[in-house]
């Protein structure tokens, strides 16, 4: 039964998305529908949040376990049964043998999903090719698509999506991984396509030539949030808005620096430790202003966090691998900061002097 339907068996004074969770539990309907359901991206209607599955495989930096799996497809059932269609992975996402080992969790929660419940959802994966320098031609970009396609076993990718430019060291690279989009979407391997990591300048040129090419650029993925929101964040969010390009926001959690569950006492473990250690002890009027917004919403720092990048118009796409940080994620859907919640985050974040180191691979 659709949402309207529901609706009509309330009285008309009381707002649906208000509604007391155990409510929701008699009528068996989620608490987490978001107020505004979708959004478009390029040919695609995505929820307006996804879920990033970079930690799905990845030992080095997230700590995986094949014993987590069980309750990583929890996490994708309960994505979907809250409305989040949208996944993002990448072909590299994995370390050493475990490499693409999120696509090929994706695929198998897929078709275990759709055993499990008997039904179609509209899911909307979108994945990354790496521009590795063995890549040297269009056609091997379709053979990454096509290798992709058979981890995930699933007819059509979502969004293919450039993982990053070579513009900053191989510049000579370049045209094979636009011409290997290119190749990828008139194959109809992709419904539409997408780049990550492209700087403003960059951005521009691929678009003018996709554009040429018959091929639209549907999203420009890079690393957005409160802790990194600099001149060319700011940049790429105006041309995608002008150009109609749909920006999906990263690491909308710095890693995890923007979730108040971390002091310079209390580190991650692994590497993120040592970023943490050089950024944290400047984020005390971004990270006091984040707590003061959570407990007055009675939200939690991480979905006031997420919601700002909402907010601004992007598809921010958290990191989940546990059933807690997925319900704590969907509880960014629902509601809206308001105009003076934002500027207040906004001027925290201008006064807090650290900022998260931005990816490597970003162009200009």
């Amino acid at each position: 039964m659709a949402l309207s339907s529901y609706c009509t068996l309330l009285p008309s004074n009381i707002n649906p998305f208000s509604i007391p969770s155990s409510l929701f539990n008699s009528l068996n309907l989620s608490p987490f529908w978001p107020s505004q359901k979708v959004v478009k991206m390029g040919p695609l209607t995505v929820s307006p949040m996804g879920f990033g599955t970079w930690a799905w495989g990845n030992q080095l930096l997230w700590g995986y376990q094949e014993s987590m799996d069980d309750e990583l497809q929890q996490v994708f059932n309960m994505a979907l049964d809250n409305g989040v269609n949208l996944f993002d992975t990448a072909d590299s996402y994995g370390t050493g043998r475990l490499n693409g080992q999120s696509e090929k969790l994706l695929g198998k929660f897929i078709r275990e999903f759709q055993e499990q419940k008997g039904s179609q959802r509209d899911i909307v994966i979108a994945t990354k090719f790496a521009a590795y320098p063995w890549r040297l031609t269009p056609q091997q970009f379709v053979k990454a698509c096509r290798a992709s396609l058979d981890r995930m076993q699933i007819e059509q990718i979502g969004i293919g999506q450039l993982h990053w430019s070579t513009a900053n060291y191989a510049s000579f690279q370049e045209l094979a991984l636009w011409d290997g989009l290119v190749a990828m979407y008139e194959k109809g391997l992709v419904k539409a396509v997408g780049v990550s990591n492209y700087g403003p300048k960059q951005l521009l040129k691929i678009h003018d030539y996709l554009k040429e090419r018959g091929v639209p650029l549907c999203s420009a993925q890079v690393q957005f949030s409160l802790l990194s929101v600099g001149k060319d964040q700011l940049e790429i969010k105006s041309i995608c808005d002008s150009l109609g390009i749909r920006l999906i926001a990263y690491s909308p959690l710095g890693l995890g620096m923007l979730t108040g569950k971390y002091s310079q006492s209390k580190l991650p473990s692994g590497p993120r430790a040592l970023l943490f250690k050089q950024i944290l002890p400047g984020l005390e009027p971004l990270l006091n202003s984040l707590g003061d917004i959570a407990n007055k919403r009675r939200k939690t720092m991480s979905q006031v966090a997420i919601n700002w990048c909402i907010c601004k118009g992007t598809v921010p796409i958290p990191g989940v691998k546990s059933v807690k940080q997925a319900k704590e994620n969907l509880g960014a859907l629902g509601w809206r900061l308001s105009s003076d919640e934002l500027l207040q985050l906004e001027y925290a974040a201008q006064e807090s002097p650290r900022r998260m180191i931005q990816n490597i691979f970003q162009t200009r």
